[in-house]
């Protein structure tokens, strides 16, 4: 079952009656909590606060806690794909488009939203190891992003921008490793000045 699926089932178990809330609304806010807090510790309670929902209407719309992470976890991915494609088409060559997907989650790892974390990291960590279906996801995310960033890369050499001497693959999974453990540590609270910086070495990786 995809995260599409469960988003479906989800609003089409009330099909024939009036809609009482905003599913795309109260699941932004259920995503703040789990990038937050984590899976494990984020209690239902928490979620009908953040919500603003009767814990009966999570369980009508979710079945579960675990319904609503998996239904947040698309939600938060749809989302951000969006706002990263719109970087990279900024962008007019491949090292500028590659700049602008580590610039991305520089973005996201510093400050009081770097603090917040990241859904996809956290589901990685927190648990995927215990739900077959929720590790699905999240290599299935982490797999997209490795497949972009060697796309990207394979533009820089096509225009010139980036050496043929690359390894677009090994590239990749470098920019990966590096993405992801930026959000990890922007929960630290690190400044924006040595993200910057740290995003500046990066870029050394296709040089």
């Amino acid at each position: 079952m995809t995260v599409a699926t469960l988003t479906s089932e989800a609003k089409t178990r009330s099909r024939g009656r009036p809609r009482e809330f905003d599913m795309d609304a109260a699941l932004d806010s259920a995503l703040r909590v789990f990038s937050k807090r984590g899976y494990h510790a984020t209690s239902i309670s928490d979620l009908t606060e953040a919500m603003g929902l009767a814990s009966g209407s999570i369980y009508k719309a979710f079945k579960d806690k675990r319904g609503v992470f998996l239904a947040a976890f698309g939600r938060y991915r749809q989302l951000g794909r969006r706002r990263l494609e719109a970087m990279i088409a900024s962008a007019e060559t491949g090292r500028d488009k590659v700049f602008q997907m580590v610039m991305y989650y520089t973005e996201l790892s510093y400050g009081e939203t770097g603090r917040k974390g990241c859904l996809v990291v956290g589901g990685a960590n927190d648990f995927a190891l215990l739900d077959e279906e929720a590790a699905v996801h999240v290599v299935t995310a982490f797999a997209a992003d490795e497949k972009l960033m060697a796309d990207l890369i394979r533009i820089g050499q096509a225009d010139g921008t980036i050496p043929e001497t690359v390894d677009p693959a090994a590239a990749a999974l470098a920019f990966l490793c590096f993405t992801k453990g930026l959000r990890v540590i922007g929960k630290t609270g690190r400044s924006r000045e040595e993200m910057m910086s740290a995003a500046e070495a990066a870029m050394k990786l296709v040089t």
